[in-house]
């Protein structure tokens, strides 16, 4: 369990991209509040406070975890980060600083500095893994909530500027980029699991989210156009599932009640979007009955879409969009079929349990008190 030159890298990539999404966020509210659209302004505030908040909660109690692992009581001066929004910068600030010791100038092999060098290596390891969990929960609370609106926002106008472009391409690298981090992070934080090696494995991977998600994103926005109600009371429906789902399963993934039932309703949004492997359990028929409700919720939607006639939606991107739409869920779960029978890590495991996407509790090391009070 190294970590290398190329996950520092990819390390300085992730503050960039997040950066860059933060910035564009704001860049589109403040354009839509300058343009009189205050509806679209404030909802897309609300999603990046919403998603930031619900980060910033998870971050300042890992923190407090790790202080009082270290016996050492919890700083104010962490909590003041938190409430100006800092949490994710504060930890980006000590992951780099430690990976880079870790990466460029702490690679001595010699036996007086064995155990140090593992013991620095494992604790950046943990710190970037930190970092891809939180990154994932604000991606997908906050991401994709933002992507629906911007692709709402353009095919209903018609035209669009460059801050709308801008929002859309970057929002789809932070989700693109934060679901394959974390999937090697968590990978690699684990020494019991084989890690996600090789570029096929990844982009395949990459490819399978990507797809499946566009696809349902799209399929959103065209219910949107047919009914804002019937979309919205859609979504409230699912993330209630989810919810459902994450209590049925009875995840264990916090020590903290109230902080459990937060993940679980974390949880709930994010299987929304995308399956999410929420416990060590063999995962082909949950996984096989999500993608066929989703197939079967698309093809009703686009169905409903074409039935009913839309004044306020430009016909020209009536064929294109439900080509897209079609086009990108085969793709999906082609990439799905190929990534699990061809490059999955634990393919030939047939016997052991699916991997947990939220980290498993019977480590003993940092992993098992992930989150606590």
């Amino acid at each position: 369990m190294k970590y290398t030159k190329q996950n520092f890298m990819m390390s300085v990539l992730g503050i960039i991209i997040y950066i860059a999404d933060l910035i564009v966020d704001i860049w589109v509210s403040v354009r839509f509040f300058h343009e009189g659209q205050y509806v679209f302004s404030v909802l897309a505030l609300s999603f990046m406070l919403f998603g930031t908040l619900v980060v910033q909660c998870f971050s300042y109690s890992w923190f407090k975890a790790d202080l009082k692992k270290a016996g050492q009581e919890s700083q104010h001066c962490f909590l003041l980060l938190h409430c100006l929004q800092g949490g994710i910068f504060t930890r980006y600030w000590f992951a780099l600083k430690r990976g880079y010791h870790a990466a460029f100038t702490y690679d001595s092999n010699t036996s007086n500095f064995m155990e140090e060098q593992i013991d620095l290596h494992k604790e950046v390891i943990d710190r970037v893994t930190d970092l891809s969990m939180l990154r994932l929960f604000e991606t997908y609370l906050e991401g994709c909530p933002q992507l629906i609106l911007q692709l709402y926002v353009l095919l209903g106008h018609g035209q669009a500027n460059f801050s709308q472009y801008a929002a859309i391409m970057v929002s789809c690298c932070a989700i693109s980029w934060s679901t394959v981090d974390y999937q090697v992070a968590l990978r690699k934080s684990l020494p019991d699991k084989k890690l996600l090696n090789g570029l096929c494995p990844k982009i395949t991977y990459l490819f399978y989210k990507f797809f499946t998600l566009l696809s349902w994103m799209l399929s959103v926005v065209l219910l949107l156009f047919v009914n804002v109600k019937i979309a919205l009371f859609m979504l409230l429906f699912l993330w209630l599932l989810g919810i459902i789902w994450a209590f049925k399963k009875n995840t264990q993934f916090c020590t903290s009640v109230s902080m459990e039932f937060l993940y679980r309703i974390v949880v709930g949004f994010i299987l929304i979007f995308t399956f999410f492997n929420i416990k060590g359990q063999n995962t082909k028929c949950p996984m096989s009955c999500y993608y066929i409700v989703r197939v079967l919720g698309t093809l009703g939607i686009l169905i409903v879409f074409w039935v009913c006639p839309l004044t306020i939606f430009n016909s020209d991107y009536f064929m294109p969009i439900s080509i897209t739409i079609v086009l990108t869920l085969l793709l999906g779960i082609l990439f799905l079929i190929v990534y699990y029978g061809t490059f999955h890590p634990n393919r030939s495991e047939e016997t052991k349990c699916d991997e947990i996407d939220g980290k498993p509790v019977i480590r003993e090391c940092r992993m098992r008190y992930f989150l606590m009070e």
